[in-house]
Formats: C-alpha cells, sequence, structure tokens
C-alpha cells in the first residue's frame, strides 16, 4: 500500500525529544512515523526510525542509479498503455 510520508508526521519540543529520545524513536517505530523535532515553534530536524532511515537510503540509490534512470527514460518514450487489470495481472495482484 502507498503511504504519504507527510501523514506519518508527528511533532514534538526540543525538551520532549532531549528526555524521552528513545521512547520516541520506539513509538515512530511502532507508527511507522516520524518526529519533527521543534524549538520556539521553528523546525529544528526530524527523528526518523532505522527502517524508515534505510527505504529511504535504499530510494535515493535507485534513483541516482543511471540504468535505472534509463530504464525510466525509455519507458516514457514508450507510447504502449497499460489498463489497471493489466499491471494487476502482471504483478499477481
Amino acid at each position: 500500500m502507498i503511504q504519504q510520508l507527510i501523514n506519518d508526521e508527528k511533532f514534538t519540543n526540543i525538551q520532549k525529544a532531549q528526555a524521552g529520545l528513545t521512547r520516541l524513536f520506539i513509538d515512530a517505530q511502532n507508527t511507522s512515523s516520524f518526529y519533527r523535532v521543534l524549538k520556539n515553534d521553528k523546525s529544528l530536524g526530524v527523528l526518523i526510525p532505522e527502517n524508515i532511515w534505510m527505504s529511504l537510503v535504499e530510494d535515493l540509490e535507485a534513483l541516482s542509479s543511471p540504468s535505472y534512470k534509463n530504464r525510466i527514460s525509455l519507458s516514457r518514450k514508450d507510447k504502449k498503455i497499460y489498463t489497471s487489470a493489466q499491471v494487476r495481472k502482471q504483478l499477481g495482484l
């Protein structure tokens, strides 16, 4: 299932983050979310659990791959259109 990352964002202030960093990481891991850390309503950074971070790194590596970019370029040039039913069948869904 495709998720929008922004829907998984939670907020905490710097004091709570400093006092309970481990708890925040555990909660983020269990809820598949991440925390934006704020100080005086300004964003300082983001706490991302390891599983989400590794997924993002994997995606960034794929997007930087020349062969991946080439396959996307070739696919965009191909004018063949597939219905959603054909795609589901090819993917075994």
